[in-house]
């Protein structure tokens, strides 16, 4: 009994992590769960059709015109008479006196290009990825004809293709609302067992005879990080088949440009904001947990929670088409979004600072709301004060109850 009470918060949080995670892992019903994502494949494929709707919102690539300022001129006025007749691309008009060189002009991220026409009506050069030089040199030839003032408009124009296969800052918008989409459905899949487990303690009082032996805070911090755990295992096994599944269509997959950190950070950023993501939400889910009555008034509880996700969600899907905007850095200081907005900016941004900083406030938040939330289950479960008089047998009861499972492991 004194070694109980020589426990600190981490030492008791780690026993009670211990218990929860071997209980579920090693259970029966943990081989369903990690079967279950295949019916929420249906669910990513609505998430995967908004981020498409609103990746179709944005601005549509350009394609720039280098020339003189007469030149741009005729190029425009040739563009306005041969859309109504042929699908012409946008024209952004760059004066040729600037000096820009075109791979510069492709770089530039404040623009959204998708070539750039340079050298001069008589020898033009179409500069640009190859997927979009392909689909535009017949159109961007007939335009510098009927430029000229050909009477069958059909110029010769000289290409020089760039390293990427489709525009960089379409494909690195696509893969941040795709880690945005991917990052919430795991964390509304997932969050829900801390809530359930919870709960189901409550129901059976094992919940009161841990309170009772040990700080409450230790008792949250433990099954946090054990239902974190869990998810982690999940997230392996799921991501070990779809990377198996990615290899095999390697074959019929486009090239994609990677993000602006490269894929091994970014992954690696994409676990870590998963667990950011999941202890932020899990942790309001265990305040939420204390409100909870029984099992049967979970979904009740429970549904302000979920319906904070969903918001969370569009407001990050919404912000990420405007980067740099009060509304994109709000959603990347507001804590149960910071993950989703940090996610999407590795993939669109390279400065790694962003990401300490971020990490760090979230770590912060996480400890205020398992606080919260503690203080909640006091207040709320815990009122009456007979775990107090109680606290001699609930430390009984929880040498017995860790006693005996590690008799049985």
């Amino acid at each position: 009994m004194s070694s109980s009470a020589r426990l600190s918060l981490w030492q008791a949080a780690w026993v009670i992590a211990r218990r929860d995670f071997t209980a579920i892992v090693f259970s029966k019903v943990f081989l369903l769960f990690l079967i279950g994502p295949l019916f929420f494949l249906g669910i990513s494929a609505g998430g995967g059709y908004v981020g498409a709707m609103a990746a179709d919102s944005a601005d549509e690539p350009q394609l720039a015109v280098a020339f003189t300022p007469d030149a741009n001129a005729a190029i425009e006025k040739a563009r306005d008479e041969l859309e109504p007749l042929v699908g012409m691309p946008e024209v952004t008009l760059v004066d040729r006196a600037d000096g820009a060189d075109p791979r510069a002009l492709l770089e530039d991220e404040d623009r959204n290009l998708l070539g750039v026409l340079s050298g001069s009506l008589a020898d033009p050069l179409l500069t640009g990825p190859k997927e979009d030089v392909e689909r535009w040199e017949g159109e961007v030839a007939l335009m510098v004809g009927a430029a000229r003032g050909e009477a069958i408009p059909q110029a010769n124009i000289a290409i020089d293709m760039t390293d990427g296969a489709i525009n960089r800052q379409t494909a690195q918008d696509a893969t941040a609302r795709a880690g945005i989409v991917m990052l919430f459905m795991l964390t509304i899949f997932l969050a829900g067992m801390v809530l359930s487990n919870l709960v189901e303690e409550k129901g059976n009082k094992i919940i009161e005879i841990l309170a009772a032996a040990i700080p409450m805070d230790a008792v949250f911090v433990g099954k946090l990080f054990a239902m974190l755990g869990v998810s982690l295992v999940g997230l392996t096994v799921w991501g070990a088949a779809a990377g198996v599944i990615l290899i095999l269509g390697a074959g019929a997959l486009p090239v994609i440009p990677p993000p602006a950190v490269g894929w091994p950070l970014f992954f690696a950023l994409f676990v870590i904001y998963f667990a950011m993501a999941y202890l932020l939400i899990g942790s309001v889910f265990l305040a939420v947990g204390s409100l909870a009555p029984t099992v049967r008034d979970v979904q009740t509880v429970s549904m302000p929670a979920t319906i904070l996700q969903l918001v969370i969600f569009f407001l990050a899907n919404f912000a990420v088409g405007q980067p740099g905007s009060a509304l994109e850095i709000f959603a990347a200081i507001f804590p149960l979004s910071s993950p989703y907005m940090m996610v999407a900016r590795a993939a669109k941004e390279g400065i790694l600072w962003w990401h300490l900083a971020a990490i760090a406030w979230q770590v912060l938040w996480v400890a205020i709301f398992v606080k919260i939330g503690a203080s909640l289950f006091r207040a709320k479960v815990l009122k009456s004060g007979t775990a107090g008089r109680e606290k001699g047998a609930g430390r009984k009861g929880l040498l017995g109850l860790f006693g005996s499972a590690s008799n049985q492991s």
